[in-house]
């Protein structure tokens, strides 16, 4: 008898632990279609193919490594919801796509992290701006049940989400500080 190492579908977390009742779908090139009574996330060159009248609130852009962010800024204030993927735990394309989702475009929405997303990451990926999370690591599921969060006291640089403590050096850089 084998073991799945991974739930066939991911759960989704945010920092008021996880959602049971999650109204987007991720949606495949193969399946794309928009159903005007579904919440569906498509990946970005099947966003921009869209119609005007096709782009609502109710789709959702899937951003892969090697898109460029500045794609959609003329469509930031019709989106709830940009999904960045993780592919690998050593690939940090999704990292700067949500740092500049928040810091340069200003976007207010739901940044959703995907892929490969392990406990170690998720403080950092919440300080570049990611809001909810489809975890699928065994790992980082138990974890963030027992409410185990990894900490981290020290940053150095200024992030979309600010350090919880003061004092640190984030606020020397942070845009706008005396220096």
């Amino acid at each position: 008898m084998t073991e799945t190492l991974f739930p066939a579908e991911p759960r989704l977390w945010t920092q008021d632990g996880f959602v049971e009742d999650d109204p987007w779908t991720i949606v495949t090139d193969e399946e794309t279609v928009v159903d005007g009574n579904a919440k569906q996330v498509l990946p970005l060159a099947t966003y921009l193919e869209l119609d005007g009248a096709s782009r609502t609130r109710a789709v959702g852009v899937l951003l892969g490594p090697a898109d460029d962010v500045m794609d959609l800024e003329p469509f930031l204030d019709r989106l709830d919801l940009i999904a960045v993927t993780f592919p690998a735990f050593n690939d940090g394309r999704a990292f700067s796509q949500a740092s500049l989702l928040r810091s340069r475009l200003g976007y207010q929405g739901d940044v959703r992290a995907t892929g490969d997303v392990l406990i170690d990451q998720v403080p950092l990926m919440l300080r570049c701006g990611v809001t909810s999370f489809a975890v699928t690591n065994p790992t980082a599921l138990k974890r963030l049940a027992e409410g185990q969060l990894p900490g981290i006291d020290a940053y150095y640089q200024p992030a979309a989400a600010p350090a919880k403590s003061a004092g640190k050096y984030s606020w020397r850089r942070a845009p706008g500080a005396a220096a």
